[in-house]
């Protein structure tokens, strides 16, 4: 047999998270549904790349969870327009990545629904 665990291999681990907000569009056309206060689901993948360690794990999930804590703190039940100006799928996708601290974050997906959402690739 072949013993690929001694093989350093480089992976992409993620784990997805949930919170809660409302927000507005200030710079969408007069008219525009976004423009209104309304709220979503947000749900956030956070994705860590590394090479596998000799535990087997490129990061502990743990790890991440408590790197998303203090902002789910900050975002849950909130009014987006009170953290950022312009609170869209792609500057809040900004501001976790920046938020984060963590070695290896690879990139940053929120969806605002089902069917839509944003990848920031790191």
């Amino acid at each position: 047999g072949c013993n690929r665990e001694s093989e350093r291999a480089t992976m992409t681990i993620w784990k997805e998270f949930t919170f809660e907000a409302a927000h507005f569009l200030p710079h969408v056309p007069k008219g525009h549904k976004c423009g209104k206060m309304h709220g979503h689901s947000y749900r956030v993948r956070i994705e860590v790349t590394g090479e596998v360690r000799e535990d087997g794990m490129v990061m502990d999930f743990e790890r991440i969870k408590e790197a998303w804590a203090p902002l789910h703190l900050v975002l849950d039940h909130r009014t987006l327009n009170d953290i950022l100006a312009n609170p869209t799928s792609e500057n809040l996708a900004q501001l976790i990545a920046a938020t984060l601290r963590l070695p290896g974050l690879s990139a940053v997906e929120v969806s605002e629904t089902g069917t839509s959402g944003v990848r920031l690739v790191l």
